[in-house]
């Protein structure tokens, strides 16, 4: 992707309105699947990732999620500059933000500001169309019913590329099981459709130097609530001082933390799916646990 930066100067100048210059200026951390660049302006410096031409939907779909939280006004979130493709190459524009891993300051004000986002409803489990799990297709087909929604949307299509990939066989009858039982599961809480990032694990956040938080590459839509804050738990987890003005901010429902690795089991599929059987045993483990909580 280091070819053809003309054509994506010009590109990113066309739609950003800012004089670009002609090249970027240094390669930055970008992540798994796509290379990030500091690109200078006459204005300053953008951060532009660089993706084969045909991941543009990807793209487009985190430009469109970066601007909904940043609509809310309720979390800072890098501003969008603009997103496109040459011939070769997808591309995104955003915000230059000079980050750092978050103090117990920042901790603090993402969990007030996540409650707060969380605080905006949607009249169903969705989204407007289907976007982007990382690199897997997540499907958003709205359905009133949350139970209904993680069953369909979210656990089934993983399970389903599971079996695709070769790993039918030590998934497919207990993950079978597992659908059956989400009704005991959820059993006394029912849901209420939330604006979620969608991708919130710790590599997705920072903060600026105030100490104000940040959060990015998204992948949003309205789901449990639970389902965001269970995913800070399974890299490593977020600090305390986040845990605790989140609960302030809007208490949990009872049985929170049993439907934890029902949550992550989502993201452990999509990370066998993604990178392969390292994760296998995790997801097997995730679901005997989870089974064992339904009484099997």
């Amino acid at each position: 992707m280091s070819e053809g930066w003309a054509d994506i100067a010009g590109a990113v100048a066309e739609a950003s309105g800012l004089r670009v210059a002609s090249r970027p200026s240094r390669l930055v951390a970008g992540g798994a699947r796509d290379e990030a660049w500091c690109w200078p302006t006459r204005g300053g410096q953008l951060f532009v990732k660089l993706a084969p031409a045909p991941a543009l939907p990807r793209l487009a779909c985190e430009a469109e999620a970066l601007g909904i939280l940043g609509a809310t006004d309720l979390v800072r979130v890098p501003a969008v500059f603009g997103r496109g493709a040459t011939s070769t190459t997808a591309w995104l524009a955003l915000e230059w933000l000079e980050l750092s891993p978050p103090d117990a300051a920042a901790e603090a004000a993402l969990g007030e500001a996540l409650a707060a986002v969380h605080g905006t409803h949607g009249s169903q489990f969705g989204f407007a169309h289907d976007n982007y799990i990382g690199g897997s297709p997540q499907a958003n087909g709205w359905l009133a019913d949350g139970v209904a929604f993680l069953a369909k949307r979210r656990l089934a299509p993983q399970l389903a590329l599971a079996r695709a990939n070769g790993y039918g066989a030590q998934l497919d009858e207990r993950g079978a099981r597992l659908l059956e039982e989400l009704p005991n599961l959820y059993a006394g809480y029912r849901p209420t459709p939330s604006l979620l990032h969608g991708d919130l694990w710790g590599g997705n956040r920072g903060m600026v130097e105030d100490s104000t938080p940040v959060l990015f590459d998204p992948a949003a839509y309205y789901g449990d609530r639970e389902a965001d804050l269970a995913m800070t738990r399974l890299f490593g987890g977020f600090g305390a001082p986040f845990y605790a003005a989140y609960r302030a901010a809007w208490p949990l429902d009872a049985g929170s933390d049993a439907r934890v690795a029902l949550h992550n089991l989502y993201h452990v599929l999509n990370h066998l799916n993604l990178f392969g059987r390292n994760y296998l045993a995790q997801a097997r483990a995730l679901i005997d646990r989870l089974l064992a909580q339904a009484g099997h």
